[in-house]
């Protein structure tokens, strides 16, 4: 693994200090979340958010290949009470989360990590080749991946034969249509939300956990769950994604540079609703 951090130092000063990867884009995000700091404190964010994304694309490389005993040793689940109990009333839950840390071992281990079967929803990559090669390397150990176009046909299957499914939902991506969005105040700035999290939580009442990952140390992470909603049915409605939205902000605001910058989070507009 050290080769590969070796791999990612050189990696931060190609992609930061020779090509300048999206630092436009990541630089103007900080400025607009964090209108209160200096221009210094969000230069030194900014440095960071790209070594820790230099350290990304390692971490991924070594996931390809790693084994269960090698991915615990690197990503632990601290409190899978929190969630195995719904397992055990034969529950299925959806749990957010959103691109902060490490995400993508997430969706490797939680079949070894949790009881429930684990489903990961996301968009398809525009490549598709890679995208298929992806999906079979984090579908090797059990776990499920399917594209946010089928979710809901997956859904009713697991829900009609009551298989306690985890459906793991990164709900910070921006949304494809402005109309079906859930918009609030994020960051500083009107910002669109994804809904269907909060749709399928109320569709079939589901409890609603949000899982934190949390950088311990360079290359080692703990993943903490907690509770948004146990009861759907009890909210008004958009209270669930509010409810993401303040717990994503208050982890965003106290360690900034583990969240994705160089995403075009903000190209949609309210106002060309």
């Amino acid at each position: 693994m050290w080769m590969l951090y070796l791999l990612s130092d050189l990696t931060y000063l190609v992609v930061y200090h020779l090509l300048h990867y999206r630092r436009k884009i990541a630089r103007q995000n900080l400025y607009n979340s964090f209108p209160e700091k200096s221009k210094q404190e969000i230069i030194q964010i900014e440095r960071r958010y790209y070594r820790h994304l230099a350290d990304l694309l390692a971490e991924a490389l070594y996931g390809l290949r790693a084994t269960p005993q090698q991915v615990l040793k690197h990503y632990k689940v601290v409190n899978r009470e929190v969630i195995n109990k719904y397992y055990e009333k034969g529950q299925s839950v959806i749990l957010m989360s959103a691109h902060y840390n490490n995400w993508e071992y997430m969706v490797l281990s939680i079949n070894f990590q949790l009881l429930h079967h684990g489903i990961g929803v996301g968009k398809p990559l525009n490549n598709k080749k890679f995208g298929q090669y992806l999906t079979q390397a984090r579908i090797r150990y059990g776990d499920e991946v399917v594209d946010q176009t089928n979710v809901r046909q997956v859904m009713e299957y697991y829900h009609r034969y009551r298989v306690p499914c985890a459906y793991m939902m990164l709900s910070d991506q921006s949304p494809s249509n402005p109309k079906k969005s859930f918009w609030t105040h994020f960051l500083n700035q009107e910002t669109a939300f994804l809904y269907g999290s909060e749709h399928f939580a109320r569709k079939y009442n589901y409890p609603v956990l949000f899982y934190e990952v949390k950088k311990v140390r360079r290359g080692y992470y703990e993943i903490e769950i907690s509770e948004l909603c146990s009861d759907p049915s009890r909210l008004p409605e958009g209270a669930i994604t509010q409810l993401y939205v303040q717990r994503l902000e208050d982890i965003i605001r106290r360690q900034p540079e583990y969240w994705l910058w160089t995403h075009r989070r903000w190209k949609l507009k309210k106002n060309k609703q």
